[in-house]
């Protein structure tokens, strides 16, 4: 495990798989850090493929320090990723991201375009109820918090996918931060970003436009979600694969109700709600080597099939 410092913060990361592999970075979803069960199985089923797979916790995930700027968290994460692979001397990139990180992976494509060269998304957050449930995890507490309490109150204040509170035990000098944003930058911030979770008719997906979505032109697979998942809408991964031209739509490699069975798990303290994802290991080995992967989604319309 390494720290480099980025932007004024140190980013915690660290390397799984043989030196001279195909760098692949991997992202995953929440506030949660690289070792959130589920994160490294899947980042060592690809280095057994013979890729080297770049773990990291993401500003405000895990022992990484706090940052708080930016149009987004997002393009605050995809920016730190950005000048953190120019610090490691590393010029592209295999960018690989579910749920919320893979809102950060096609951000980062978006920004770094030419540190891209393929792109792998699932569990993609979109409409109406997805997107305003992330209002109440990540802002609206938040706010309700610093008009009440102040910096002070943050520090204390637990989260639904990763806290402060957690952020700070995972790294203390994350108080010291918070207090050196202050209430008053600190809830600037939070307005800010909070303008990506109100649901807009031209962004699929949470601070992403439809012209931006069009915009990108690497290789890109797409995982189809599980048809009840209400918290990453199959609508939303079909409106992604439709605005990312050359896109590929494939059926998932893991149970029609892996994110229902992860959350019922992970509230019993049995496992967590990424615990499916290394059963995508092959499939994002073989789309990485070029090879055609999994199996493309098939979709019904009025009973019959399209596409």
């Amino acid at each position: 495990m390494a720290e480099t410092e980025v932007n004024g913060g140190i980013v915690v990361h660290e390397f799984v798989g043989p030196e001279d592999g195909e760098v692949v970075v991997l992202t995953p979803g929440g506030r949660f850090s690289k070792d959130y069960p589920g994160v490294r199985e899947l980042a060592e089923g690809i280095a057994e493929g013979g890729k080297r797979v770049l773990l990291w916790d993401r500003p405000n995930c895990g022992a990484s320090d706090i940052q708080i700027y930016g149009k987004s968290e997002s393009h605050m994460r995809a920016e730190t990723l950005g000048l953190l692979l120019e610090e490691l001397g590393i010029e592209e990139v295999v960018k690989l991201g579910g749920s919320g990180g893979a809102r950060d992976s096609i951000v980062f494509a978006l920004m770094y375009p030419e540190k891209v060269t393929r792109l792998g998304l699932w569990n993609i957050v979109g409409g109406n109820f997805s997107t305003m449930s992330l209002a109440g995890v990540y802002i609206l507490n938040e706010l309700r918090t610093v008009w009440a309490k102040g910096i002070e109150g943050i520090i204390g204040l637990e989260g639904l996918a990763g806290g402060w509170t957690d952020l700070i035990a995972a790294n203390p000098r994350n108080a010291d931060r918070l207090r050196a944003i202050g209430a008053e930058q600190f809830e600037r911030v939070m307005n800010r970003w909070l303008d990506a979770f109100i649901p807009k008719p031209n962004e699929p997906i949470p601070g992403v436009t439809e012209y931006e979505l069009g915009e990108i032109t690497v290789p890109t697979l797409i995982i189809r979600p599980g048809i009840e998942d209400h918290d990453h809408p199959p609508t939303t991964s079909f409106r992604v694969h439709t605005l990312i031209k050359g896109s590929r739509l494939i059926e998932p490699p893991w149970p029609e109700d892996a994110w229902e069975q992860g959350a019922r798990d992970r509230e019993a303290g049995t496992g967590g709600i990424f615990q499916s994802w290394v059963l995508a290991a092959p499939t994002f080995v073989d789309f990485i080597d070029g090879k055609e992967a999994g199996v493309a989604t098939t979709v019904a319309w009025n009973g019959a099939p399209i596409g």
